[in-house]
């Protein structure tokens, strides 16, 4: 891709967040200014320290983590729209590697934006059709047969995408893979899972070059 095209979508990614901030930021001031209630410091500033100490450092390694799977485009579309982990990063992916394309050529990169466009399309209009069902399916939703599958979407969903690495790679996600299993289950704490991913793309890049050194592996 030429600087030029590349200058322009830096340009136009950076004033879609700068708006998106806005937009986000001035949802509880129009709330305040209209209630006329405003949140005092003493109450406000320990809830958004506390709060920010968790997100902050997530949502940065996020950004140096999924960046370079998302290319250009994809990382300004997926951090505006959010929901990354859950529903950008697969859908990017599995866009991917059902082309067979090489991660971070730029057939890759505008791939991973379609898909993410298209994932932010069918989650809102996933969305306006929830809401207007959400009270007439309500008892169904929160019936006992139904708990079971909505407590384990995400688990379901990375198993899946997750499976499709691990066949490719097994020698190096045997590692990471089981480090990650038994953290878990001695920690047991679902908010340090952003923090934990580099942690286990460290591992698996430590484990690629050992394995690459010995001749284990060939790329």
């Amino acid at each position: 891709m030429d600087n030029k095209a590349l200058d322009r979508l830096h340009f136009e990614g950076r004033l879609w967040m700068i708006g998106a901030f806005i937009l986000f930021v001035s949802v509880p001031f129009i709330f305040s200014g209209v209630t006329g209630i405003w949140p005092k410091a003493d109450e406000f500033l320990p809830g958004f320290f506390t709060t920010a100490v968790i997100f902050w450092p997530v949502a940065i390694i996020e950004v140096l983590t999924f960046s370079p799977m998302l290319g250009v485009g994809g990382t300004y579309l997926g951090f505006v729209t959010g929901n990354l982990t859950n529903m950008k990063v697969p859908a990017a992916l599995n866009a991917q590697d059902a082309l067979g394309l090489e991660k971070g050529s730029e057939t890759a990169d505008a791939v991973a934006t379609i898909a993410i466009a298209t994932s932010s399309i069918v989650t809102m209009t996933i969305i306006i059709i929830g809401i207007l069902l959400f009270i007439p399916l309500t008892p169904l939703l929160n019936s006992e047969a139904l708990k079971p599958a909505f407590d384990n979407v995400i688990p379901a969903l990375f198993g899946a995408l997750g499976m499709v690495y691990v066949a490719k790679r097994p020698r190096i996600a045997a590692v990471p893979l089981v480090f990650m299993i038994v953290f878990f289950l001695i920690v047991k704490d679902g908010s340090i899972v952003g923090i934990m991913v580099p942690v286990g793309v460290a591992l698996a890049l430590v484990t690629a070059r050992q394995l690459y050194k010995k001749g284990k592996i060939d790329r």
